[in-house]
């Protein structure tokens, strides 16, 4: 991303949660801030592309795996957690939303979106809950532990982290990063969304994927990383995690609408949650 704009992917992904709202009547995932929080140029945009059938696919995934990240955090929190963090936040509305008085939330993303975001909220006047904090960061240039610290997270105390939308866009190095500082307390979990390389795709899949990192490439996010579950596994086992729940596109169909045919093996996003013993 461009280092003093926000985030244009998460903006676009906003969008898709705003249309959902729309389109499916926020069936999947109930968001009443996700239109609330962007400008009339984003919603427009997001109305625009939710007309057609293209975005279809991409707008159920994001809803889904919004529902999937907050279903987790309402497990963890009912076995104790009460520490979340939301990385890569974006325009992410949890916080605004939070349920759990005594879940303290924290928000970490890049500055120039943080900022963009804060101000998007101070325009609506929508209050701000004592229960967030809000935590600028570069994840390429900074150390995650230390800017939580800065920011009263408790490092000895079990805590949710939500990473959504963010690791196809980071460096293997700094996506380790962060899995080792979660995988290093007993009982942390993590949930994020990543992407199978284009080889393990059937071709059509393929062909889609190739279009869409030319969009994200054009916007100066490109996608960098990705990861198979037969490799991934593994390497998060060995970082400690020792519960794994791995969803890929026909999995997450299933859940989340049934009536839809979507084959095993049809490659793409995966969406998993992960816990350290």
């Amino acid at each position: 991303m461009q280092p003093r704009e926000p985030s244009r992917t998460a903006r676009g992904a906003a969008g898709h949660r705003a249309a959902h709202q729309i389109v499916e009547r926020g069936a999947i995932f109930r968001d009443e801030f996700a239109r609330r929080i962007l400008s009339e140029e984003d919603l427009a945009a997001a109305d625009s592309r939710a007309a057609g059938p293209a975005g279809k696919a991409l707008r159920f995934f994001i809803a889904a795996r919004g529902r999937f990240a907050e279903d987790a955090l309402a497990g963890a929190v009912a076995s104790g957690t009460r520490q979340a963090v939301v990385l890569g936040a974006g325009f992410d509305t949890f916080a605004l939303r939070n349920p759990y008085p005594d879940l303290t939330v924290f928000e970490v993303d890049h500055p120039a979106t943080q900022a963009w975001k804060r101000e998007r909220l101070a325009a609506e006047t929508i209050a701000l809950p004592d229960t967030l904090r809000f935590v600028a960061m570069d994840f390429e240039r900074e150390n995650l532990a230390e800017r939580l610290a800065a920011n009263g997270f408790a490092s000895d105390a079990p805590a949710f982290f939500l990473w959504l939308g963010v690791v196809p866009y980071l460096t293997r190095a700094a996506i380790f990063a962060v899995l080792r500082f979660v995988a290093a307390q007993k009982d942390n979990q993590i949930v994020f969304d990543y992407g199978e390389p284009l080889h393990a795709r059937p071709i059509l899949a393929r062909l889609r994927a190739l279009a869409f990192a030319a969009r994200v490439a054009a916007l100066g996010e490109p996608f960098l990383t990705f990861f198979t579950p037969a490799t991934l596994h593994p390497e998060l086992r060995a970082l400690g995690f020792d519960e794994i729940e791995d969803l890929d596109v026909a999995s997450i169909a299933a859940r989340y609408f049934p009536q839809s045919r979507v084959r095993p093996g049809s490659g793409g996003g995966h969406l998993i949650r992960a816990r350290a013993g």
